[in-house]
């Protein structure tokens, strides 16, 4: 593995522009697939009446029959998804619309999904929102479900043991709190490791910029391996630079 200089490490981060929310999101288009996949897969069991794995519930004489591929244009740049099938091909999906091949304005719902601190209820609340239609309390209840797992998978992974930078930005979102639209912001943090491979390490819920937030967010990613971090990039953060002692 290549150890870069600081010096280099700088003029990578000028030229590659790390910090504009365009990068940022550009890391996440696999989180963005999974939360699309997950959710047609649950409609798929909403219009059957039965999960994929669950036959002995099945009460239709309608069956799954395979997926067909679909390439969407989103704000992340192309997407692939497996739209799924049924045999009588009267499924009609909800999230991606027969015929769809764009999808807009969902980027930061989706990132918020993944956020540590996020609550179940949180998090269907963002699932609704996903949807340009209305949805039943039924496959809402599906897709977390669904994801829930998922989502924990991805936040409690075990990360590299030491990156040349980590830099770290806000994206902004809505959520419903209390029969009114409220703006969080969520907090990203993308590592670059020693072979220049960029990843997204995790992203935070915080009411604020405090030092305690923040070492809440440098432990988490002490205790999932990282133990060597050679250049943070935080834009000014308050409260960083005082829980950075950590190291």
């Amino acid at each position: 593995m290549s150890n870069l200089s600081k010096e280099l490490l700088r003029e990578y981060i000028q030229e590659q522009k790390f910090t504009s929310s365009t990068d940022i999101l550009d890391a996440l288009k696999d989180m963005f697939r999974d939360v699309l996949q997950e959710s047609l897969e649950a409609e798929m069991d909403e219009a059957l009446g039965y999960g994929k794995y669950d036959s002995t519930e099945k009460t239709s004489p309608n069956s799954r029959n395979g997926h067909s591929k679909k390439t969407i244009k989103t704000e992340l740049g192309p997407i692939g998804i497996n739209i799924p099938r049924d045999r009588n091909g009267d499924f009609e999906p909800k999230i991606v619309p027969k015929h769809q091949r764009t999808v807009d304005g969902i980027d930061d719902k989706i990132l918020a999904l993944y956020a540590t601190g996020m609550t179940t209820r949180d998090i269907s609340e963002q699932i609704k929102g996903l949807y340009s239609v209305d949805v039943s309390a039924e496959t809402v209840s599906n897709i977390t479900n669904r994801i829930l797992p998922l989502v924990s998978d991805w936040q409690n992974r075990p990360l590299e043991r030491a990156y040349s930078f980590v830099f770290m930005d806000a994206i902004h979102y809505k959520v419903r709190e209390d029969k009114q639209v409220v703006i969080k912001a969520a907090y990203v943090v993308i590592g670059v490791n020693l072979d220049g491979e960029k990843e997204v390490l995790g992203v935070w819920i915080g009411a604020n910029e405090s030092s305690k937030f923040w070492l809440s967010v440098l432990n988490d990613l002490k205790n999932r391996g990282v133990e060597d971090v050679l250049i943070f990039c935080v834009d000014g953060l308050a409260g960083f630079k005082i829980s950075i002692t950590w190291r």
